[in-house]
């Protein structure tokens, strides 16, 4: 099949992308190899858009993905993002966006890609260390250094993207966006839609909740979601009801219920009236190319009402 085109801010971009973290942290053992071929694979289908960060593995992640990419980077738009730092542990985690900060942040990441610029550079977090319009010009000068061709921000609020516009214009925001996950809709959309800036939605499956496929009870201690407060105890079984429900509905269609999932993300974007470029994670080709195949369902009215309401069921906190 033929993956349509979306544009972030003027960056022309698959309309579906490849979270690549979970190939070097968080969900279990990865394996370099088949982590690879999955990149392979993504381009192949005509998944462009390929998500990392210089956290992802301290660095791992940006090291496999530029290796993915020998022969072949052209064919892709690369994002990164920067200002995460976890040197004291992830329960006392710095966010850092001073000028010296982003500007040594970008040579890293571009040493450790093997690129010569980076497509969609990503503040990360709102940093703690600086104001915002000191990070997101920094970022500027490396536009027009020709390091970095777009910006975006990742888990900002409507203020901090007005006051980050005001700098330099933002092609994306990166936020958590599923069937169970809307913060979004409330948080940032007024300023998205007035200053064209598009989202990208990380963990458009609910961390593999929303699959049908997920048995909590069997997540090694290697994989966080073993304690997300959304997976756990009460919480968890509330939730396994949302997920039921998709599950459900994809059942009655004859897809998988990831496809479900995946293609509601998709189909939003006419009504919150910004660009939808979700980046699904998967270390694994068969679900990558399931993921792809969500282009593929198409909801009646009824359907998709029954799925917009499932948002409102979400219980336990994102972390």
């Amino acid at each position: 099949m033929s993956i349509p085109t979306s544009n972030l801010g003027g960056l022309t971009v698959s309309a579906q992308g490849l979270g690549c973290m979970g190939m070097s942290q968080s969900y279990g053992k990865g394996d370099w190899d088949e982590s690879i071929a999955v990149i392979h694979r993504a381009i192949d289908l005509g998944v462009t858009l390929l998500d990392t960060a210089n956290i992802y593995g301290v660095g791992h992640n940006e090291v496999l993905v530029g290796r993915a990419l020998v022969g072949r980077r052209d064919e892709v738009q690369l994002a990164t993002k920067f200002g995460i730092d976890l040197s004291l542990g992830w329960n006392d985690r710095r966010t850092h966006g001073t000028h010296a900060y982003v500007k040594k942040a970008c040579e890293d990441s571009l040493v450790r890609l093997g690129v010569e610029h980076i497509d969609l550079y990503y503040m990360h977090r709102p940093p703690e260390d600086a104001e915002i319009e000191e990070t997101v010009g920094a970022m500027a000068e490396l536009v027009d250094e020709g390091k970095v061709l777009h910006l975006g921000l990742s888990e900002v609020d409507d203020a901090q993207l007005r006051r980050a516009v005001a700098v330099h214009p933002i092609a994306a925001v990166q936020s958590e966006y599923s069937i169970f996950t809307r913060d979004p809709e409330t948080t940032v959309l007024p300023a998205m839609r007035e200053h064209d800036v598009g989202l990208v939605p990380f963990s458009p499956l609910g961390r593999g909740f929303l699959t049908g496929t997920l048995d909590r009870s069997s997540l090694p201690s290697s994989d966080f979601r073993a304690n997300n407060p959304r997976f756990v105890g009460e919480a968890g079984d509330a939730n396994e009801r949302i997920a039921a429900a998709v599950v459900d509905l994809a059942e009655r269609k004859g897809v998988p219920a990831a496809q479900v999932a995946l293609a509601w993300v998709q189909a939003q974007a006419p009504r919150l009236g910004v660009s939808v470029v979700p980046i699904p994670g998967t270390k694994r080709t068969k679900w990558l190319e399931q993921n792809v195949g969500a282009f593929d369902v198409a909801f009646a009215d009824d359907e998709l009402a029954t799925l917009d309401g499932l948002g409102e069921q979400t219980q336990g906190a994102r972390y």
